[in-house]
């Protein structure tokens, strides 16, 4: 079972010493300047000169028992899992952060919403709306300030109304607002009445999918983290499904897309973040995948090949492995 883990080293990193640090001014940049280790997009905004969420040097390590050693004498090592991860999000755009299957990518939605294991060691640092964060600071945020859409609809309880998993365990006025706010997300997101009243078998695929946006919306994040939220989805109600999280982007929110399916983030993304071994290898606009040229990362332009548009041309497995093949081939 996941939980907070107070003792985090969020806020080591150039500086060293465990004190959270100032993030360096923005000021004015260009659509195309590399700043903060990625290029911008025509949505990327930077109110206050800062990032909505910023990471700078993430690095996520498990302590595990050595598989290697015999059994009753075998010590602790780490493990890691991410290592020097640096990306950010900002008001008004989706981020895709585009990986391999199995590549640790959940560890970074974790990592963002302040859910650690009991044997964790995190260390870097993370700012959200320019404010410098640790363990039990993001904790506070999840669910108010940054809401998660998980991968799959088996979080909705099949035992529960769909009406009340949105609106949550509340009282009184505050009972009444969250109805009524869950009502105008309903018909905002073209859900009939009836779902309130629905339980999530009753449901359509893509109305569970939209029933977990509410969950997330419910509580006006600023930031949403969508986690896979398309696996099992045919194409159209895939498209519909990031459509949703374009309106909220469009809206002034930000979203980190978590996905394996380059082809259907470019769909919505106005930046990617080409993630491969547990660390971001490069963060550009989505516009740049129109042109393998303008990608600065030899892995990146391998994922471009291998996209079945560019003639699905998977580099040699020495070089890279499987991953970019994959990751091209998620639409098909």
């Amino acid at each position: 079972m996941r939980e907070d883990v107070p003792a985090l080293r969020l806020g080591e990193g150039a500086a060293g010493n465990g004190e959270a640090c100032a993030e360096a001014p923005h000021g004015p940049h260009a659509d195309a300047e590399l700043h903060h280790h990625h290029s911008h997009a025509e949505a990327s905004r930077h109110p206050g000169d800062h990032h909505l969420l910023s990471i700078e040097g993430l690095s996520v390590s498990f302590s595990l028992y050595d598989s290697r050693a015999p059994y009753f004498r075998a010590g602790r090592v780490d493990l890691e899992q991410l290592h020097d991860l640096t990306v950010s999000v900002h008001e008004g755009e989706i981020l895709a952060v585009v990986g391999a299957s199995g590549s640790g990518k959940t560890l970074l939605a974790d990592a963002v919403l302040g859910l650690y294991e009991p044997n964790v060691h995190v260390s870097g640092r993370i700012w959200f709306d320019g404010e410098p964060m640790d363990a039990s600071r993001l904790s506070t945020l999840r669910g108010h300030g940054i809401s998660l859409v998980p991968q799959s609809v088996s979080h909705l309880d099949p035992l529960m109304r769909v009406g009340a998993q949105i609106v949550g365990l509340c009282r009184g006025a505050e009972r009444s607002r969250r109805v009524a706010r869950m009502r105008d997300l309903m018909a905002a997101y073209g859900l009939p009445a009836s779902v309130e009243r629905a339980y999530p078998h009753e449901l359509s695929g893509g109305m569970a999918r939209r029933v977990l946006l509410l969950c997330a919306l419910i509580d006006d994040p600023r930031l949403i983290v969508a986690d896979e939220p398309t696996p099992g989805l045919d194409l159209e109600l895939a498209v519909h499904a990031l459509d949703d999280l374009r309106s909220f982007a469009d809206g002034g929110g930000g979203v980190m897309l978590i996905t394996h399916d380059i082809e259907l983030a470019l769909r919505v993304a106005d930046r990617v973040a080409v993630f491969r071994e547990g660390t971001i290898v490069e963060e550009t606009a989505a516009e740049s995948f129109s042109n393998p040229t303008l990608l600065r990362h030899p892995f990146s332009r391998a994922l471009w090949h291998a996209m079945p548009s560019n003639g699905f041309a998977v580099a040699d497995e020495g070089q890279f492995g499987s991953s970019a093949g994959e990751m091209a081939g998620g639409a098909l």
